[in-house]
Formats: structure tokens, C-alpha cells, sequence
């Protein structure tokens, strides 16, 4: 073969080589040594190093070097533009030398080369990040006196600018593990503060048993399944169970069910690969990757088509999944737990939700009460947010005497989060000091001054339900949206209970007024 297209050859594998080394890379020095490595076994370089600029000392450091002991590599510190390596740095163009013999700015500060003994050529390109000197790559002569320094010099450039790639993931892989470190502080921060506030305010027995299962199955790596309305606190609850389990320091995921589209639910549930559909221009992991190590919250898992169940089945059965796209199966280490605000019982005898499945998930359910059942809370409550919000904003906020009895007796339909943003409103709305009656919404007056009805007077709880949801829709205009968001539901969450309820004809009925009377 060719002198050149043997040359050619030994370039072209050094760098597939190379570039599988970076396409892997997880550590950046042990990386940068196995480069190092490629080209000696590849290129018969004797001695290379690279060197990077360190921020905090301001000198230029060995990362990783071949052909230098330990002790040799830790004499290897230079300030820009000290020798020729320094020299390299500062002014960011490469440098030749053909006989470190001859170079006066040839230190040797590594005390590996023989003055006397050997003639050593030294090659040195600056590694450039957008422009800018980051580094220099060092070698000594490569190929043997056969091919010209300057060959060996092209080559050398070419693999520092894949280094400046490698430092560049590098850099930005830390900065983002940083922030998310700095996330993972404030987040457990604002957890403790949560889960403190959110027991220290529920005093009633409901609750107590609510906290008193969710310590007992933290440290397990069983899955939860949270029952309850929405509003009643399912989510901080699933934080909490995170927070104490061994796997607080991992990953919290969610995924609300109910708020992606059912053709994206599964490409955003097990993740896909490039090419998988259209618009898929690069592989995407899903959140049960982003869990691994930690816990997945399935919210609203009531909501998930019948097809995307029989694949969560088989995740929970063997945590094995593939990508949308792969044939490639995956295998993770996630704690499940999920939420519904739907009698999965009931879905399961009406085939909207498997059987299999259900018994998967309801292997120690909790009901969280919603803040109806629970009254001893509503007054603790109430002076939480009150104080809560009137530190928020700067305000000393509380509650007259009929205003208080009024919110006392409301049947907070949307539970605790209804309440919550119902008091962020009047400490909006007020200008600090006392909270009136007159300052209520209409429909809480309403609602919360009513006599109090005898036991046996009261409805069913499908007909209370019933009459929830079309009184907030004659508040809303018949829009179900608005109602929705009043009630704390999701778009499809009400609009199953319209039909659950035979309401459409009516729903149709009074938008068509409403929409005639704007005309």
C-alpha cells in the first residue's frame, strides 16, 4: 500500500476510534487519557498531554497525558504564555517545534525528555471553544521521519478541535447537573416546609390516617395509589411519599394523564426515537428515564386509553419498556405512584379501565378525604392562607364574623385548592384588614349561609356531584372550560361527567341562548 494511503488509513481509524471514545464519554479526563491512548497505539505517539486552563488557579493544568508518570504530569503547571506551551495558550496558533534541543522556550518542566540522548520533535495546537483558546493538545512526533511534521501537525488539529467538543458537553453536562442540584435543594426545602404546613393544618382523623399510611409505606417500594377529588392534595402527598422514601435524593416525575393528547400520551410516557413519527427529529427519552433512580407520579392515571394501559401493565410487571420507534427494550429502576379522582372500581366494571391493571396499581391505595368530610380542618386552613398570602403581599389580612361563618359552612367542591386560591383572590382584592361577607364570590355566600340540612336529608353523593358540576356551569355560562377550571377538573374530566350525568343536550341547549343573546 501507498505511503500516504496507509497514513490515511491509520488517521481514519484513530479518529472513528476518537469519536466512539466521545459519543460514550461519561468522565471528561478518563476520556481525554483514552484519546491519548488511541493515538499512541494508532499513531505511535510516545508522549502527549492535554492541558487545560484553570479558572480558579488561572494556570494551565495536565487533564491527561500518555507517557508521564504521575509524579511528571503533577509538574506540569504553566501560566499563559510560559514556555512554549504557555506560548501556545496566549496566542491560540499552533506551534512546531523540530528539535526541543533548540528551543529555548522549551522547558521541560515534566522531566521526561533526555536532552542529551534524543532528538524530539513537539508539536503543540491550542484546543479553541467558539474562538477562544480553552487549552493546548501536546505531542511529540507521531509518524517517524518518514512523514512531515507538518502532517503530523493538521492531524493534531483536527482531534483538538474534537476535544474542544468534548470539554464543551462536558462543561454544559455540569452546569446543568449543577441547576439541577440547586432545583433538588429548593425543591426538598420547599417540600419540608410543605409537608410540615400541610399536617400541622389537618388536625381532623381523616387525616391523621392519611399521614399515618403514607409513613409507613414511604420506605417501601410498593406502589401507591392516591384516591380522592381533585384539590384534596394528591400531589403533595405523592412529593411527600418521594421525600421520605429511600429515594429522595432521585428524580420526582410527573406526568398528568389527562392534560397530553392520547396520541401523544405513550411517545411522552416510554419516550421515542428519531424518526419515530413525524416531527420526531431526534431521540427523545420519556419520563419513565427520567425517573429511573427515583419516583414516577402518574396523575389522573383514571384517564389513560385502554391501549397505553396494556403497555403501563407490562412496565410494572418487569419495569421494561421500549421507545416509541425502538426495538430495543429498556430497563429502569422506578417507584410508581399514581392518583385518580375516578372510582377505578367502577371504570373497571364498565370497561373503561383493565382489571389487571387496577389490581397493579391498588397495591396500598389511599383515600385522601376531600375537605367536605373533614371540617376540623377548614378553620385551620383558613388562617393558614390568610396568613400565608397576607405575607405574600404585605398585607394583615382576617376574617369578620359573617364572612368566616359563611366560608365555614361552604361545601368547597373544589377542596383545598379551591380554597386556596379563593383566599390568594381577597388578599389581592383587599386593601388589608378585615375580609367582609360582601367581599365573598356570589356563589359561596349562597352556598355557605344556607340552613344546614339533617342527615337524612342529604343527597346521594352522585346527585351532589350531579348538581356540582351543573351549578358551576350556570356560573360559568354553560362553558365548560371555565367550569373546569372552577371545579378543579380537567376538560375531559368534566366533560366525562356531562355524559356520566345525560347533561349534553342541555349544555348545547344554554350555549345556544347564551350565543343568540350576544348576537
Amino acid at each position: 500500500m501507498p505511503l500516504n494511503a496507509a497514513i490515511r488509513e491509520l488517521e481514519w481509524n484513530a479518529l472513528l476510534e476518537i469519536c466512539r471514545l466521545i459519543g460514550g464519554a461519561l468522565e471528561l479526563d478518563h476520556t481525554l487519557a483514552g484519546i491519548l491512548r488511541v493515538l499512541s497505539e494508532h499513531l505511535g505517539m510516545t508522549r502527549g498531554t492535554v492541558v487545560l486552563y484553570d479558572d480558579e488557579t488561572e494556570q494551565l493544568v495536565i487533564r491527561a497525558a500518555h507517557g508521564l508518570s504521575p509524579a511528571a504530569r503533577n509538574r506540569g503547571v504553566y501560566a499563559p504564555g510560559e514556555g512554549v506551551t504557555g506560548q501556545v495558550f496566549a496566542r491560540g496558533v499552533p506551534v512546531v517545534v523540530p528539535d526541543i534541543r533548540a528551543e529555548p522556550l522549551f522547558l521541560n518542566r515534566t522531566g521526561v525528555r533526555n536532552f542529551k540522548k534524543e532528538a524530539v520533535a513537539f508539536l503543540g495546537v491550542p484546543i479553541l471553544l467558539r474562538g477562544e483558546p480553552i487549552g493546548v493538545m501536546t505531542a511529540d512526533r507521531m509518524f517517524g521521519p518518514e512523514v512531515s511534521l507538518q502532517r503530523d501537525l493538521e492531524f493534531l488539529i483536527v482531534v483538538a478541535a474534537l476535544v474542544a467538543q468534548l470539554v464543551a458537553l462536558n462543561r454544559n453536562a455540569d452546569a446543568e447537573r449543577r441547576r439541577l442540584e440547586r432545583l433538588n435543594r429548593a425543591m426538598r426545602s420547599e417540600l419540608s416546609d410543605k409537608y410540615q404546613g400541610f399536617f400541622l393544618v389537618a388536625r381532623s382523623r381523616a387525616m391523621a390516617e392519611v399521614q399515618d399510611l403514607a409513613r409507613k409505606v414511604a420506605g417501601s417500594r410498593a406502589s401507591v395509589l392516591l384516591l380522592g377529588e381533585s384539590g384534596t392534595g394528591k400531589t403533595l402527598i405523592a412529593r411527600i411519599l418521594h421525600e421520605m422514601s429511600p429515594r429522595g435524593d432521585g428524580p420526582f416525575v410527573k406526568l398528568n394523564c389527562a392534560a397530553i393528547p392520547d396520541n401523544l400520551l405513550e411517545a411522552e410516557l416510554f419516550g421515542y426515537e428519531k424518526g419515530a413519527f413525524t416531527g420526531a427529529e431526534r431521540a427523545k427519552p420519556g419520563r419513565v428515564e427520567d425517573a429511573d433512580g427515583g419516583t414516577l407520579f402518574l396523575d389522573e392515571v383514571g384517564e389513560l386509553p385502554l391501549l397505553l394501559q396494556a403497555k403501563l401493565l407490562r412496565f410494572l410487571q418487569d419495569r421494561e419498556f421500549e421507545r416509541l420507534g425502538s426495538t430495543r427494550t429498556r430497563k429502569v429502576d422506578v417507584r410508581i405512584v399514581a392518583a385518580t379522582n375516578r372510582d377505578l372500581a367502577e371504570a373497571v366494571a364498565d370497561g373503561l379501565f383493565r382489571e389487571d391493571l387496577f389490581y397493579r396499581l391498588n397495591v396500598f391505595p389511599i383515600v385522601v378525604p376531600p375537605l367536605r368530610d373533614r371540617p376540623a380542618d377548614v378553620p385551620l386552613l383558613l388562617d393558614h392562607f390568610l396568613a400565608k398570602f397576607g405575607a405574600e403581599y404585605g398585607k394583615t389580612l382576617r376574617l369578620g364574623g359573617k364572612a368566616r361563618r359563611a366560608l365555614l359552612e361552604y361545601r368547597w367542591p373544589g377542596n383545598v385548592r379551591e380554597m386556596e386560591n379563593l383566599i390568594e383572590r381577597l388578599a389581592i382584592l383587599n386593601d388589608g384588614g378585615e375580609i367582609e361577607l360582601r367581599d365573598l364570590p356570589p356563589h359561596v355566600v349562597a352556598a355557605g349561609l344556607q340552613q344546614e340540612r339533617r342527615p337524612e336529608e342529604l343527597p346521594p353523593l352522585k346527585e351532589m356531584e350531579r348538581r356540582e358540576v351543573v351549578a358551576a356551569l350556570e356560573r360559568n355560562g354553560w362553558i365548560q372550560t371555565r367550569a373546569a377550571r372552577e371545579l378543579g377538573l380537567t376538560l375531559r374530566q368534566i366533560g366525562y361527567r356531562i355524559r356520566k350525568y345525560g347533561l349534553e343536550d342541555r349544555v348545547r341547549a344554554n350555549r345556544g341562548r347564551g350565543a343568540s343573546r350576544a348576537q
